[in-house]
């Protein structure tokens, strides 16, 4: 049974693993952290992160950037490997979680979705037979109106996994409406669209002569991320110091 304190509990995707881990018998989150308690939880829930002493396996935090900072000093002080799906983080707080994981656990991944992980893994293989045949590669992702950024963290992370994949040799085309000009054929094209209320679609296309092979995410609720958050606390719980993230959570 892995303990799992609950960082950002009462907050949307606090709730979504509380329920799925309230009907998980190999886990259980035993206190929640929490600037402010709705009572909508079964476990004690504590405002101030330094109060919250409770013996436990993992943390879990889905809150904001701006407690980053307290909750991996917080960590380190309690040899507590943290799972991080907290985004937004600054340049100097990703430095600091690179400095904690030379201390404690730290997993952290641009998306905790199992799928889009297990996709990062097989576009990799594609790349090195297609591209090298002289397919050309492109992102298409779809989220809902209300999302601030873009492209996605996730595109980006796919098309990072692309160009890992080709030695780094390509570069990112975000907009091509500011010139004309035919594509470069090193170049991998991220495109965004927004609209409704889309949960989230990437979509990673090698285009051939004659051929076309497309990759397809579509994330139908925000609690396949959950999902992947208690795998991944499941995973971390007794690992040595040191920076994880999904793709060792897949490989086990």
């Amino acid at each position: 049974m892995v303990k799992i304190i609950m960082h950002g509990c009462c907050g949307h995707m606090g709730q979504v693993i509380s329920d799925l881990v309230a009907k998980d018998a190999n886990a259980e989150i035993v206190a929640g952290i929490d600037v402010t308690d709705k009572g909508n939880t079964t476990y004690p829930v504590f405002n101030n992160i330094k109060e919250c002493q409770t013996e436990a396996d993992v943390l879990i935090d889905f809150s904001s950037a701006k407690a980053a900072d307290a909750l991996l000093d917080y960590c380190t002080e309690r040899n507590l490997p943290v799972v991080l799906c907290t985004t937004g983080l600054s340049e100097e707080q990703l430095a600091k979680v690179e400095e904690t994981a030379k201390k404690i656990p730290v997993l952290k991944s641009a998306n905790m979705s199992l799928g889009i992980n297990t996709l990062m893994k097989l576009i990799q293989e594609a790349a090195k037979v297609l591209a090298t045949a002289g397919f050309d590669m492109e992102i298409v992702e779809k989220h809902h109106h209300l999302k601030l950024d873009a492209p996605s963290g996730t595109a980006l992370a796919l098309a990072d996994s692309l160009n890992e994949a080709m030695d780094n040799q390509y570069h990112y085309v975000y907009d091509r409406s500011q010139k004309r000009e035919m594509r470069d054929a090193k170049e991998i094209g991220i495109s965004a669209v927004r609209g409704g209320t889309i949960v989230g679609e990437h979509e990673v296309i090698f285009a051939g002569e004659d051929e076309v092979i497309e990759f397809k995410h579509t994330a139908y609720s925000k609690a396949i991320f959950g999902k992947g958050a208690i795998e991944a606390a499941k995973f971390l719980a007794g690992k040595p110091a040191g920076k994880y993230d999904m793709a060792d959570v897949i490989e086990g």
